[in-house]
Parts: structure tokens; sequence; C-alpha cells
């Protein structure tokens, strides 16, 4: 198959120059980390690195239906001296696609004629949200009730059949990248140290062979409940990519239609895997933290009004470690603008939360210490050309560490389920109440002790100072929607301010109750259960104004970067890819 690559020579030295596509080295295959695990441990270690090696062609095939064959092009040409196909496998293995976006939200086409997709290709590309939502009703209509259901589930490819659309479950349609992995992680299981850890391994494999969704939740709940493992193995399934699911809800005659047939629409999983290390004093650290989940769900607005993860009198049901990454792959390693430093998981709307399961943090070590020389220029030149001079001494990068932390945390809180009628707005309202949840709960942490003051206003600078973009972002990218937001709603409360000369000033005495308001709103949205409102409320604060754009100028002269990759010299050492 012969395609047309789409980015000039000029433009793919650009991008992939050091300046413009940063390095985020993982673990050095010469690591104190890995030379202090048992040997049974790195020989587990071998196993789950190729375990997760075949998670990148499963992120791959749910991305875009283009991107394999795409990628033997390139390796094709790459045999016969082609230089621009050469630099293009460059950025193609850092954003592990045909199509990204960079962190000035432009998308990155490598293939000419491709556009973006809303449905990714977890459904056809040539299925229109017109035609997607006619084809539902009709089946509905129909009597085809399970086939919906089957459709609209997380875990499912969708085909076109005849006239109509039908589901193939992932342990189907990934069944050959599913059958390694589940035999890796048997593997791995055999010569662990660490009998739990083993447990969720073998029930993982097990998750992977068979189509049913009750074997995930078992490996889920068991990965849940993991604190003292010397390795962590994760499979991640997150729903940021499919944004063609949402489309049903801004529907009513569809919405009814669900609703009578009792089908909760919810989007694709796109996959992903982490391998590391446990860092036994950082997951202290994080532990310190985790006795006040409770003093946090007793101090979460509203909180009479619905049931969340966290009870205030029992936190059992939340672990957390600090991890020394060996390995992110699929989507956890497609470096698309930036990448994920932390995650809590499973999501809402997992079976294992049905079943007694509970839900784990994991923060990603080598991805938020980036201590390079180039790292640590690029902050000083972004501070000095944005941030009140008089702030900078509270500028703290380990404070964005702290804030991230309560981020997490919140995720467990809140209300715990009915957000998925917000449709493709769900994820930025979530997201947006862990932000301003982190930082309305300062102060009651504060007061326990967790942080000083001194503390409190470093975590609220570090935020204020990074609350702003070098582009507006699309409505997709949920992450960066709602800083867009925060920046607005901080702004007209008067707790962040941009003089003319596009400087940020932070007003500390008014953040934290800027953000238990902005809060508030939050979790009152995902109570109504309302599409409409869900969409009002991000068009009220969705705004990029003039003074974003100062700051924003700003933030382009003094960083070139555009984008990243991922480097991970243990694993590929490990996994025979390299000396």
């Amino acid at each position: 198959m012969s395609f047309e690559l789409n980015l000039s020579l000029e433009e793919l030295k650009k991008r992939t120059d050091r300046d413009y596509l940063i390095r985020k080295p993982m673990l050095d295959k010469n690591s104190e980390e890995f030379e202090n695990l048992d040997n049974g441990d790195k020989e587990a270690l071998k196993h789950l690195v190729k375990a997760a090696n075949q998670v990148n062609s499963i992120y791959m095939k749910q991305d875009n239906d283009l991107n394999i064959p795409f990628l033997s092009f390139l390796n094709e040409e790459i045999q016969k001296g082609n230089e621009e196909a050469k630099l293009t496998k460059i950025l193609f293995d850092a954003q592990l696609g045909i199509i990204g976006i960079d962190s000035e939200s432009n998308p990155v086409i490598l293939l000419k004629g491709e556009k973006v997709l809303d449905g990714k290709a977890f459904y056809p590309s040539d299925l229109t949200t017109e035609e997607f939502i006619s084809i539902i009703k009709t089946m509905l209509k129909d009597g085809e009730i399970e086939e919906v259901k089957n459709i609209l589930n997380q875990r499912s490819i969708v085909k076109r059949n005849g006239n109509k659309l039908k589901a193939i479950d992932y342990t189907e349609a990934f069944k050959t990248e599913f059958s390694i992995m589940a035999d890796e992680l048997e593997l791995a299981a055999q010569t662990s140290t660490n009998k739990d850890f083993n447990e969720y391994l073998i029930l993982q494999a097990k998750a992977l062979r068979e189509n049913n969704p009750m074997l995930d939740a078992q490996a889920d709940k068991k990965w849940a409940s993991l604190q003292d493992t010397p390795l962590e193995f994760t499979i991640s399934r997150e729903q940021y990519a499919d944004l063609m699911t949402g489309f049903v809800m801004e529907d009513k005659e569809l919405c009814e239609l669900l609703e009578k047939n009792g089908i909760s629409p919810l989007s694709k999983d796109s996959i992903g895997a982490r391998v590391g290390i446990v860092n036994k004093k950082g997951t202290q650290d994080l532990l310190k933290v985790k006795k006040y989940l409770p003093l946090m769900a007793e101090n979460m607005p509203l909180k009479e009004n619905y049931e969340q993860n966290i009870s205030s009198d029992d936190d059992n049901l939340q672990t957390m470690v600090d991890v020394d990454i060996v390995a992110l792959r699929g989507d956890e390693g497609a470096y698309r603008g930036g990448i994920t430093i932390a995650q809590n998981l499973p999501n809402n709307d997992k079976l294992s939360l049905t079943i007694g399961g509970g839900r784990r943090n994991v923060y990603h070590r080598q991805v938020r210490t980036n201590n390079s020389k180039e790292a640590l220029e690029r902050r000083k030149k972004r501070l000095n050309a944005t941030l009140n001079p008089e702030l900078h001494k509270l500028y703290n990068p380990e404070a964005d560490h702290w804030f991230t932390i309560g981020h997490e945390n919140v995720h467990s809180l809140g209300p715990k389920s009915g957000t998925e009628a917000l449709g493709k707005y769900k994820n930025i309202i979530e997201e947006n109440k862990a932000d301003m949840g982190s930082l309305a709960l300062l102060d009651c942490l504060v007061q326990a002790g967790v942080y000083s003051e001194e503390e409190k206003k470093q975590i609220l600078v570090t935020f204020g100072a990074n609350c702003f973009l070098k582009a507006k972002p699309k409505l997709s990218q949920a992450h960066r929607v709602r800083t867009v937001m925060q920046a607005y709603f901080f702004i007209n409360e008067g707790a962040l301010s941009v003089n003319e000369d596009g400087i940020i000033d932070i007003n500390t005495d008014k953040m934290a109750a800027a953000a238990r308001k902005m809060l508030t709103e939050i979790i009152e949205v995902q109570l109504s259960q309302d599409f409409s409102r869900g969409e009002k409320y991000i068009n009220d604060y969705f705004k990029w104004t003039d003074k974003m754009e100062k700051v924003s100028k700003k933030l382009k002269e003094t960083d070139k970067s555009l984008n990243g990759v991922i480097e991970t010299p243990l694993a590929d050492y490990l996994a025979g890819l390299q000396v």
C-alpha cells in the first residue's frame, strides 16, 4: 500500500528538532531501582514489558484504521533511504499514530488527506454523527436491544452490518495481542515475588482471553487493592478519545429510547499499559495523605445529595503508589501535546466498583521529575516572562505534585454515578471537578497539618502560574479545555489577573474560595444529569480572552516545544530491542 506524506521536509526537520520535540526518559537499564530488585522480579519485569509492548498495536488499531499499514509503509521507505519517511516515523512513534495534536492545539497529520475523526477507529471512518444516531434509533425500534447495548459499551469495535451496525468485543478484535499479553502475564506470575501481585496477573490474563466483563471487574478489583508490591503493571482503560458515543445524548428521541430500554451509553476505552517499579519512599509520602480522605469527603460541597467512593468513615477502598516508570505504552505512552503524570482508576463506569472494588492512584515519577538542563531553562524563561517577580519564590515544581495528589484523590469524591448523561462533556466536567477539589480542600488539609500555610501558597501560586496555555484548545481536549475554563473563572473572581504586559498575578487569599465556588457549580451540574445544562456550563466558561492571548504569545516566545517522545531504555533492553 502506498501513501503520500503530509509534512514537508522543512516542517519535519523543525518538529523533530530537540527544541521542538522534547525527550521524556523513563528508567535506564543501569538504574539503581532495577538493580535492587530480586532476581525473580527482574525476570518478571521482562515478561511484563513484553506484554505491555503489545498494547501499542492495539492502541494504533483503535486510533486509526490506517496506522498499521502506514507504519509498514514508513519502514519500507526508510529502507530505501527516504529521509522524509525517517523523520515522519520519529513523529509517528512519538504520537503513536497518523494524527496527533501538539502543545499549541494544532493537529499533526502525517498522512496527506487524513482528517480527525470523532469516532477514531472505534467506529467506521465514513460514519457520520447523523447516520450513527439514525441507525441506533432504527435498531432500537426493530428490537435489537442487546446489539445496541454492545455497540454502546466501553469494550467494542463497531463495524457496518448492511445498513446497520454490529459490535465486536475487544477480546475478539484484539485476540492476537491479548493472547500474547496473557501468556506473558502468566509467565511473569511464575517468578514475581509478591503473591497478591501474581494473583492479579493471573486474573488479568484470564480476562484478556474471555469475552466476560465480570472477569475484567475481578481483575480490576484485585489491582485496586494492591499496595505493598515491588512491581507495577496496569492495563488502563480511559475514555477521552471516543467522542462519537457521546453524541447520542444530544438527540432527545434517542435518549428516551435508550432510557426506555435501560441502556446507558458509555464511550469506548482506549487501551494503555504501564510497567514500573514501586518507589517505597514516594509511596510512603503518598500514604500520609490517605488517612485524610474521609476528612476530604466530609468537606465536599453538597455531600448530602450523593454517594461517593470514599465515605466520611471508611477509606479502605483507596490505594496509592508512586512508581518509577519502566514503560508506558498505547494510550499511556502516546505523546500528544502532553503525557499523563498520574491516574486514578478504575473510572466510575467500570463494573468492579459495583462488586465492592475500590480505586487506586498511580503516580509517574519520571514524567513529573524532568530536571534536565533544557527543562529547567524553559521553566526559568517562562516564569520570567509571565509571572509577577514577587511570586517567583512561591513557585515550586514539587507543589505541582502535591496538587496532583489532591486532584487524583478528588476523582474518588463527588457523585459516584450518573455523569454519563453529560455525554461528550462528561470528561471535561470531571477533570474540572478534580482540579477544583484539590484547591478547595486545601484549607481543611492545612488545618489537619498535612500542609503548612507556606506550602498552601506554593500550591496556589504554582497552579495559577500554570493556568494558561499556548493556544486555545479544541473541545475534544478535556484536560486543556478545563484549564481555559478555570483561568476565565479565576480572573472573573479576582483570584487571577493579567496586566497589559501579559504578566500573571495571583491573589492567594481568593484562590481557594473561588475554587470551592466553582466546585459547587460543577457538582450541581453532575447531579443534574442534564446534557443541556452541562453544555451550557461549558459554554459559559470556555472562553478565550485577550488576556489569555497575551500570556499565550509570551509562552510561545519562551518555549518552542510542540510535542515530546517517551524514551524507555530499560524496557527496550528487557525486551531485547536494545543491547
